[in-house]
């Protein structure tokens, strides 16, 4: 068995003397695990650091056993993300939360997702808002996406400023009035088109209130989990 493909360095831990297994988050192989070899030399040790994007290729004698990487730096992320304490929280926020997704099953929009927040993850203006949007992807691939194109209730697409906690739809501000002490709130970044746009602290807050909601109830609850500290301590961080 043998494939190539681009991947996202998620962890990488110790094996034996000298090898690592590296776990990568990759675009047409999904989240995939192989040993690197000589994985703890001083020219492997920089490119195996989380975060990094690399050029894989994988080897083994059957699908189903852990295999080999030989694995080539392509944008080497990590030294950059660990200047910061957000965006090194947000890294173990991340490679945390894509583990929800079965081994080895292709999501690629998560991927290209990931890039991007990955890219400006060390940016504190939009770093915080495309986490956001990370986690509503996430969401998603989880079989529990938000519907925000249009109202739930009178179908409008403008003027969408809530979240039903009940049908995780958009709400309106007219529709939603009467009942706005018991909807999420959804701020207008994450249905403005533009990744570029610098939502306000409370908007972030809004952000993740809302998405954190959807995941503690649908996502973590239901596997008998709470939600991973490294989400509450990336928050923490991006609030300063």
């Amino acid at each position: 068995m043998h494939w190539s493909d681009e991947g996202v360095v998620l962890s990488a831990r110790p094996h034996g003397e000298s090898s690592v297994i590296v776990e990568l988050l990759t675009k047409d192989h999904g989240r995939h695990l192989g040993l690197v070899r000589g994985g703890r030399s001083r020219t492997q040790r920089p490119v195996l650091q989380p975060g990094n994007l690399v050029r894989a290729e994988w080897r083994a004698r059957l699908d189903e056993h852990l295999g080999n990487y030989t694995l080539e730096g392509v944008t080497l992320r990590a030294a950059r993300l660990m200047e910061a304490r957000a965006p090194v929280f947000g890294l173990t926020w991340i490679s945390t939360l894509t583990r929800l997704l079965p081994e080895r099953d292709p999501h690629p929009a998560v991927f290209d997702t990931l890039g991007l927040v990955l890219d400006h993850l060390s940016d504190p203006d939009i770093g915080p808002a495309l986490m956001v949007r990370f986690e509503l992807a996430m969401l998603a691939e989880l079989g529990f996406g938000l519907d925000l194109s249009s109202c739930a209730s009178t179908g409008a697409m403008t003027d969408l400023i809530y979240v039903s906690p009940k049908s995780a739809r958009a709400v309106s501000a007219v529709a939603g009035e009467p009942y706005a002490d018991r909807m999420l709130k959804l701020p207008a970044f994450l249905i403005s088109s533009s990744v570029n746009a610098h939502p306000r602290p409370e908007d972030i807050a809004s952000g993740f209130r809302l998405t954190g909601f959807f995941l503690a109830r649908d996502v973590y609850e239901p596997r008998g989990m709470v939600m991973p500290d490294a989400r509450d301590a990336y928050i923490a961080a991006v609030k300063g």
